[in-house]
């Protein structure tokens, strides 16, 4: 996802104690989960503040792990704002959690809850539920789509009425 700006703070690891575990997908083919997503929506965070066109870009490191290119544009300046940074899975069993850190020793939280067939879309959060992302490979998404995500996602306990569409 649109993951975390240099600087930023990172999601916690821990539950809130209320919510049930979160969901993940059955599996997550890495090679095409790889390319360029743009984000469709977003819980508010301060990482990404004054952020238009978010996007990320995924590709496969030497060593097996992920880098991610975060980007966007600075509604302040219009200047364009990238953050850099490393994911590796931590589930081999579906691909779908991983971790990302953009500096070290800081790292949060990458969980795939939803993912449409063709990878065409997909649905990030974190198990505290602070952090979601709605990313798909274009740069809209039909709204029939998006309430349905909207709707399984509050299933999921994230506070979709919080949730800031960017498309």
């Amino acid at each position: 996802a649109i993951a975390v700006f240099s600087g930023a703070p990172l999601a916690s690891s821990a539950e809130a104690s209320d919510l049930p575990p979160l969901r993940t997908v059955d599996h997550v083919d890495l090679s095409r989960y790889l390319g360029r997503w743009h984000e469709i929506a977003r819980l508010p965070n301060s990482f990404q503040k004054n952020c238009l066109k978010s996007q990320a870009d995924y590709s496969l490191r030497d060593d097996g792990d992920i880098t991610v290119l975060n980007s966007c544009t600075d509604s302040q300046d219009g200047s364009l704002r990238q953050s850099k940074g490393r994911a590796w899975v931590v589930d081999t069993t579906t691909n779908a959690r991983l971790k990302v850190s953009f500096f070290w020793p800081f790292r949060g939280d990458y969980w795939i809850i939803e993912l449409g067939n063709q990878y065409e879309y997909a649905v990030v959060g974190t198990p505290n539920r602070k952090y979601f992302w709605v990313l798909s490979r274009a740069q809209t998404m039909n709204n029939s789509l998006y309430e349905g995500i909207m709707t399984r996602a509050r299933q999921q306990g994230f506070d979709t009425g919080a949730v800031v569409r960017a498309d």
